[in-house]
């Protein structure tokens, strides 16, 4: 049973802790600012990674709050593919010695915006140019409702290994109210024709908190879903934010539920996965048993970037598209936002890096004892201080702050162990946020914790 004291830290606006410090805190840096150096500085041992962000889809889905347009005729898209492919090599001619992409990842938007033939000749480019490793993991994001069955054959020919449905929910009230339609026999459609074209290992995108979900209607979602016997499934609860994306008016404040209603919604998720056979993963994700991400929560070897929770150990990310971030050793960088803004800079065979920001010594140490909480629900603060060059006791504030949430069973403190049970698990933001030194300043623009 969710607590008033719960309840209370639900409703606060905290970030997702997909990196830190998070992207918010990153500045401008464009032109020679850029930092060149970030990219030419890999080393001949390093395996990297490469996110490739489309930022167009074929339908404006009203939930949505990632950085994409509806283009209504193919050229718009045409001309955006063709630049994409000139960053590509001016990217991968900046990038120093490496040891090749272990993992290549496609988001957006939709990348199934783009043609299939388009599709095939990118990710071709991308494998050359980055040298993709034989065992690469591939993966895309894909909007079922608009998946072509010519676009399905040029994944399996480009060698995806990988891929993400953006489900959301099976109900069809709710689905009219998101404008997003795909009855369940579309979406098996799609598994299928996935399955059929090699692409075994499927992950689905659920949600709550959307307009009209009663926890009932998420309940019934999930089992629909696991029917099609995905590999991993991620809830996610909509960030209601329309200040910042207009077309989120669409929805009316009166269909949502309120910070009880979301708990009892994402609690009918969690108890329908564990029933159907999936372990929890972090804050949001869940996984077959078998699963690498399962796997590697279970040895303590799980990692959170962008993308979520992730087994991939790259210590490079490249960003490659419009607002796509990238992570090197000496810090964050963010591609320019504005489409035109960023090809601008690419034809003019430049970086298309608008922001920056470089970290040092402390962001790493705080960043290390986010990560681990957010993956093991568990960190020693001691030992990870430590293993950064820093004394055990440097975090002690944080730690002091992170004991005072014990009361609301956030988390338990034990000398300098940090541990989040089970039914703080929900709110692990919290505790992370005890060492986010830079969360005053931006906690405004985050989504509520739950």
């Amino acid at each position: 049973m969710v607590t008033t004291a719960q309840l209370r830290h639900a409703g606060r606006n905290l970030p997702r802790y997909t990196s830190y410090p998070t992207a918010l805190a990153f500045a401008p840096g464009e032109g020679a600012e850029a930092p060149r150096s970030w990219l030419s500085g890999t080393r001949p041992e390093d395996v990297i990674s490469a996110y490739v962000h489309v930022p167009f889809c074929r339908r404006l889905c009203w939930y949505c709050g990632c950085h994409t347009t509806v283009a209504h005729e193919y050229d718009r898209i045409g001309a955006f593919y063709e630049t994409l492919e000139r960053e590509v090599d001016i990217v991968a001619d900046a990038l120093g010695p490496h040891a090749g992409a272990a993992h290549l990842h496609f988001g957006g938007g939709s990348p199934n915006a783009l043609s299939p033939e388009h599709f095939l000749s990118l990710t071709r480019k991308l494998a050359d140019r980055f040298q993709l490793r034989p065992d690469a993991e591939v993966a895309v994001e894909l909007d079922p409702g608009m998946l072509s069955e010519d676009f399905v054959d040029a994944l399996g020919e480009a060698g995806v290994t990988r891929a993400s449905l953006g489900v959301q929910t099976f109900d069809p009230v709710v689905q009219e109210k998101v404008n997003r339609i795909q009855p369940v026999e579309m979406v098996e459609a799609a598994v299928s024709r996935l399955r059929r074209n090699g692409i075994g290992k499927l992950n689905f995108d659920l949600m709550y908190g959307l307009p009209a979900q009663t926890p009932e209607n998420v309940a019934e979602s999930v089992r629909l879903a696991l029917e099609l016997k995905p590999d991993r499934v991620a809830v996610f609860g909509y960030a209601h934010v329309p200040w910042m994306k207009k077309h989120q008016v669409m929805i009316k404040d009166a269909d949502l539920a309120d910070v009880e209603g979301r708990w009892a919604q994402a609690d009918a998720a969690d108890a329908a996965l564990v029933e159907g056979g999936y372990v929890r993963i972090g804050l949001d994700h869940y996984a077959r048993p078998e699963d690498p991400l399962a796997k590697s929560a279970a040895a303590g070897t799980l990692r959170r970037n962008f993308q979520g929770y992730t087994d991939d150990p790259a210590p490079v990310l490249v960003p490659i598209g419009p607002s796509s971030i990238g992570h090197f050793r000496e810090g964050f960088v963010q591609n320019a936002i504005a489409t035109d803004a960023w090809g601008t800079a690419v034809h003019a065979g430049e970086l298309p890096l608008a922001r920056k920001l470089p970290v040092g010594p402390q962001d790493r140490l705080r960043a290390a004892v986010i990560e681990r909480l957010m993956c093991d629900l568990r960190v020693d603060v001691a030992a990870v201080c430590e293993a950064q060059g820093f004394a055990p006791d440097a975090l002690d504030d944080c730690v002091a702050q992170a004991r005072e949430l014990e009361e609301d069973g956030i988390c338990t403190v034990e000398g300098r162990v940090l541990t989040v049970p089970e039914e703080g698990r929900r709110l692990m933001r919290v505790a992370a946020a005890c060492f986010d030194e830079r969360l005053p300043a931006t906690q405004g623009r985050h989504a509520k914790a739950v």
